[in-house]
Formats: structure tokens, C-alpha cells, sequence
């Protein structure tokens, strides 16, 4: 183990989807913020979103195969012993090419072979689980891991507390209302009237795209503007309304977090922790593809009264006009939600899982 007075080296392990590579990357960046003598790398595949975003954020990316769990008997399912193997080999030689004095999974993947690697070289391991229903890779991990953090209450991961979502530093520091004005104009809005924030991700929401490009009228008739996120996919035609602004994806989502009095979304586990630290009422309409989670992640918000959920196949510009215009024209409502909201969430993940892998060196 590395001495208090070294600077250890960290693998961590993720990647796949935005989902666990922007914690990956919001610890990372908290690591080498903290001690810039420190050696950061990541673990992830060659097909996952972290070969692109890694790099560009300036780490190394150790690269091992991707080898899915089998879900039924195919060929698949016979290559998958020696596949695995393999992997596992890769993660070992990582460990010791790099002098890897703890890894760190994030789920995915990279993070299933890299807790057996780790295990095998008798090198500490932290897992941190995003999502309120936990996936295989981290459900397997946690049996042996030195930490386990969740980002939500009530995480079925024996021997996990709850540390929060690790959150990129331009949302930690963020101060909405100091933001506020060059928010506005940078979308084109009037920051001194109300904002409705409609978005699906990087690809958009078909479902949320489609009733808003019906019930957008309803939403500017009760007087507030709506800043829609439709996806680069998606061919939503923008009015050219002046209350209405529709944009394929959102490059600042600080500033678009700092301009929102209401988000409408779906209910990824990094968008409701966002959503929760800044201390934002939300419309949750979970992405009713997988097993669920999404409903899962938004619970605790709607429980605590900070949000709304509304099913996928329930939403349409109907749903819009009858839930959703009442409530923006219900100052104490929104209020209440907002309050809610405000004591929903906390912006110490990445602090919280870093003093977790800092309990695993024993530092």
C-alpha cells in the first residue's frame, strides 16, 4: 500500500453510457484537484462513450474488452468463460504495469473484471452505484469491496451508505441566481420571467418532444418561456415563437440549470441528482425501457414532494395541458416543490466518494 506521504495511483473503472463515465470523470477531476502529483487513470472499452470523453478530458484510458454477461444459452454464452478470462488478465496487467494503488468502479463494462482483477492482485476496491436499482457488475462487486457508496437512499447493496452522486464542478459551484442573466441571454429569454426546462438527453425523448411540439402554446399562454432540448436526432421544427426556444442539446447545462424554475425530464439516476443538489422542482416522466430504474431513481424526490412523475405512455400534450400548465400558474405549489427540492439533495458526492477510497488506502 502506498505511504500517507506518496501520492497513490488510482484505476478507475466504468464507462458505457453518460451515466457512469460523468461521475467517473467528477472524481477524477476531484482526485487531481486535490494532489496534482497524483496518477489518475481510467479503465474502460474501446466502444463506450469514455473512449471519446476520457481522452478528451485528459486522462490515459487503459483499454479491456467488452465482454457482456450472458443472458441466455447461445454461442455468445459458450465464449464467455474464456472471453472473461481474458479481460480479467488485461485488468491484472494493467494493475501491475501502472503500480495501481486502488481501483474505483463506476459500474459497466470495465467495472466487473476490474473488481475480480483487483481482488486477484490484493489491491483495494470502492464501488459506487448511480443508480437506486444497482446493476449486475456492482452487485457482484460490492461482495468483496473495501467501501460500497450509493447515490440513493434505499439501495438494495449490503454494506453501502449513502454518499451521493459525484457531480461536475461547474454544477458544485454553481450559483443560479448570479447566473442567471447571462443564462437568459445566451438562449435568448428574459430572465425576469419564469422558465420551463424540457429535455431527454443527448438524444432527445420522443415522447416528451412530441407533446410539447402540441401543448407549447400552453405553456407560453400561462405566461412562462420553455427552453426545449428536442436531441440531435430528433427533427422537432421550432416555431420561431419568441417564448419558445428549441435547441438539439444543451453544451452548458449549467446554464440552462441556472435559467430553470421547473425542469420537465426523464429520470436518469445523474440528471435527478443534479436536479436534487441544485435544488430544482422536476416533472419525472421515466424512460420505460430496462428494468425500472429510472422510476426508481425519481421516487425519493417525488416522495419528499420536490417532483412529479408522470408514466411514459401517460404523456402526451394532453397530460401537458392538464398536470403541467395548472401547476405553472400555482405560485404556491411551485413554491412548496421548490422548498422540497432545496432539501432533497446535496452537492458533497465527489468529496464523499473520495474520502471513501481514502478509508480503502487506509489514508
Amino acid at each position: 500500500m502506498t505511504s500517507a506521504s506518496a501520492s497513490p495511483t488510482y484505476l478507475l473503472a466504468g464507462g458505457g453510457t453518460a451515466g457512469h463515465v460523468n461521475p467517473l470523470l467528477a472524481v477524477a477531476d476531484g482526485l487531481r484537484a486535490r494532489d496534482a502529483a497524483a496518477s489518475v487513470l481510467v479503465l474502460g472499452t474501446r466502444e463506450g462513450l469514455e473512449s471519446r470523453l476520457v481522452p478528451e478530458r485528459g486522462y490515459e484510458l487503459l483499454v479491456v474488452d467488452k465482454v457482456p454477461f450472458p443472458r441466455r444459452p447461445n454461442a455468445a454464452a459458450l465464449r464467455f468463460p474464456f472471453a472473461w478470462r481474458r479481460a480479467v488478465r488485461q485488468v491484472r496487467a494493467h494493475i501491475r504495469a501502472h503500480g495501481v494503488d486502488v481501483v474505483v468502479g463506476f459500474g459497466g463494462y470495465a467495472s466487473a473484471p476490474a473488481y475480480v482483477a483487483a481482488r486477484r492482485e490484493g489491491v483495494p476496491y470502492v464501488v459506487h452505484e448511480a443508480n437506486a436499482r444497482p446493476g449486475l457488475a456492482n452487485r457482484l462487486g460490492a461482495r468483496g469491496a473495501a467501501g460500497i457508496g450509493v447515490a440513493f437512499e434505499g439501495t438494495p447493496l449490503p454494506g453501502s451508505r449513502v454518499v451521493g452522486m459525484p457531480l461536475r464542478r461547474e454544477l458544485v459551484e454553481l450559483d443560479r441566481a448570479e447566473l442567471r442573466a447571462e443564462a437568459a441571454a445566451s438562449f435568448g429569454l428574459d430572465p425576469a420571467r419564469p422558465v420551463l426546462l424540457v429535455f431527454g438527453g443527448s438524444l432527445g425523448a420522443r415522447r416528451l418532444n412530441e407533446a410539447f411540439a402540441e401543448a407549447w402554446s400552453s405553456v407560453t399562454a400561462a405566461g412562462w418561456q420553455l427552453l426545449h432540448a428536442a436531441g440531435e436526432r430528433d427533427e422537432l421544427v421550432d416555431p420561431g415563437a419568441p417564448d419558445y426556444r428549441v435547441v438539439p442539446y444543451l453544451d452548458r447545462m449549467d446554464l440552462a440549470l441556472a435559467l430553470a424554475d421547473l425542469v420537465v425530464s426523464r429520470a436518469g439516476a445523474a440528471t435527478v441528482s443534479e436536479l436534487s443538489a441544485l435544488g430544482i422542482p422536476a416533472v419525472y416522466v421515466p424512460y420505460a425501457v430496462g428494468n425500472g430504474e429510472q422510476a426508481l431513481n425519481a421516487a425519493s424526490a417525488v416522495a419528499s414532494g420536490a417532483a412529479l412523475m408522470i408514466p411514459d405512455a401517460e404523456f402526451t400534450a394532453a397530460r401537458v395541458r392538464e398536470q403541467i400548465v395548472p401547476l405553472l400558474t400555482d405560485a404556491e405549489a411551485l413554491a412548496e416543490m421548490r422548498q422540497a427540492a432545496e432539501g432533497s439533495g446535496a452537492r458533497a458526492g465527489t468529496a464523499n466518494v473520495i474520502a471513501m477510497i481514502d478509508e480503502a488506502l487506509g489514508r
